[in-house]
């Protein structure tokens, strides 16, 4: 495994842009190839990014692995890096801004927009990053073409002092910041977080900063280890231990006063709905995909469980973000210390095949160019 370092991530200086860079391309299901591509050109009001870092989402993966999109396409929207070029019209930016770039940004003023529903706005729904190709985030790549409604609404400057890495953490921040306030938390009750990837990990983390007693579960160990340098301590062994047992015994036999299910897939929607207390809360957090997950409606009639989702982020709450990851890395709260790999470009196909492959030593994987 070809494993990049955070050397000189930091110290990126303007300078000639080629015709030509390297992207890892998908071309079909489960086929991505490390490619080069021309740099795509920019127009009045965009910027062009020369990307330092991309997280590896799993967003990113579903649509690798299920063919949900055409090909060919360059994914990658957890995007940091410096800006090397600026359109014509661009106001309060700069070539070598340190900046991070959302890939989706709301018009702000639809029905959907006015009722804070920002991710069903049809603006939003727009891309507005590309590496070339149909739009849709470009971060596996050199460089990353900005658009000017992101320009204009979704491009944040990074501090002095935070790194680029840190910084590629503002989108997921921001859209676990957006689950965690649908809950509504309150400081005398108790939550379980199923799963404890880097997503789950932050969302713990979070609802920990409500007051809340927060519960996690998941099957490794090592990751149990890491949550707990977040200070979660209250954890629940998966592998050995009844999930739903667990978060009953932790609060007076009631069950969880608020579940949130941080793993994809639909085999744990019957556990989190088990293991939340009558008139609890249900959070699916990680089920993008469609078909049918068969529950007892009673749960939701008669037991007055609410089950509910959330999707990517929210503009409205984007100041509260910035404060937890620029901010909260200043007094400790390093979301670097989630990355257990980083690969170059050139490798970015084992780069995905390794978070596509979870296991006890993998969590956020990181692809700089």
């Amino acid at each position: 495994m070809a494993t990049a370092t955070t050397d000189n991530l930091e110290q990126q200086v303007p300078g000639p842009i080629a015709a030509t860079m390297r992207a890892a391309v998908y071309r079909g299901v489960n086929d991505v190839r490390v490619e080069t591509v021309p740099v795509p050109s920019i127009g009045r009001g965009e910027v062009l990014i020369r990307v330092a870092c991309c997280g590896v989402c799993g967003t990113d993966l579903k649509k690798i692995h299920t063919g949900s999109h055409s090909a060919p396409r360059i994914f990658g929207h957890e995007i940091a890096g410096s800006i090397a070029a600026v359109g014509e019209g661009v106001r309060g930016f700069e070539v070598g801004d340190r900046v991070i770039a959302y890939h989706h940004a709301p018009c702000g003023h639809c029905y959907y927009c006015r009722k804070k529903t920002f991710a069903q706005c049809s603006t939003y729904k727009r891309v507005g990053c590309t590496a070339g190709f149909e739009p849709s985030g470009g971060g596996f790549a050199e460089y990353v073409r900005v658009m000017d409604w992101i320009v204009e609404r979704a491009l944040i400057r990074i501090p002095d002092g935070v790194p680029f890495e840190q910084a590629a953490f503002v989108e997921p921040v921001n859209t676990v910041l957006k689950g965690v306030g649908r809950l509504d938390l309150a400081s005398d009750e108790t939550v379980l977080v199923i799963g404890q990837g880097p997503i789950g990990i932050l969302l713990a983390a979070l609802c920990a900063r409500t007051g809340a007693k927060v519960l996690t579960s998941d099957l490794y160990a090592e990751r149990h280890s890491i949550a707990a340098r977040y200070g979660l301590r209250h954890a629940i062994d998966a592998g050995k231990e009844d999930v739903i047992a667990a978060a009953r015994a932790a609060s007076d036999g009631r069950g969880a006063d608020a579940v949130i299910l941080a793993v994809g897939g639909n085999s744990l929607i019957r556990t989190a709905i088990d293991a939340a207390r009558p008139g609890g809360r249900v959070l699916f957090f990680a089920q993008t995909q469609h078909g049918e997950a068969p529950f007892d409606p009673a749960v939701v009639c008669m037991d007055e469980k609410t089950l509910m989702g959330s999707y990517s982020s929210s503009f409205e709450i984007e100041p509260e973000v910035e404060s937890i990851v620029f901010g909260g890395y200043r007094s400790g709260f390093d979301l670097t210390r989630l990355i257990s790999h980083r690969f170059r470009l050139e490798d970015a196909v084992e780069a995905i095949h390794v978070a596509s492959t979870p296991s006890a030593a993998s969590m956020k994987i990181f692809i700089q160019p």
